[in-house]
């Protein structure tokens, strides 16, 4: 699962603690989210936003991988991100299942969506 994110976000960082739970509690069965954070890079002149993101992380107690924006990220699926939060799930070879999310959700609802799409791979 992966969660565009920024850190102006309301939305994103409500979820984002519960995140954290389902990452925790879906790990034995071969889950994992990873957060891309869309106002956060790094480039040739430092970080930019890198500890605001991290201060994010660390107060919503987001315990799961969150990337800063690289160059090969601006070249994938980040490029369409239109909103955030969206969140696309992906199996262990990175291709998408199921459909792109956009906007945040409860818990119980990403914990459904979750359970739908690991009966496909």
């Amino acid at each position: 699962m992966v969660n565009y994110w920024a850190t102006f976000c309301g939305p994103c960082l409500r979820e984002m603690p519960e995140l954290g739970e389902l990452n925790e509690e879906y790990a034995d069965k071969g889950f994992q989210i990873v957060g891309v954070i869309t106002d956060a890079y790094r480039d040739q002149e430092g970080d930019h936003n890198i500890d605001v993101a991290q201060e994010v992380v660390d107060s919503t107690k987001a315990s799961y991988v969150h990337l800063p924006l690289t160059l090969e990220l601006l070249g994938g699926p980040v490029g369409s991100v239109q909103a955030v939060p969206t969140t696309i799930f992906v199996d262990e070879n990175g291709n998408q299942v199921g459909d792109i999310q956009v906007g945040s959700k409860s818990k119980e609802d990403w914990a459904k969506l979750i359970d739908a799409y690991l009966e496909l791979v």
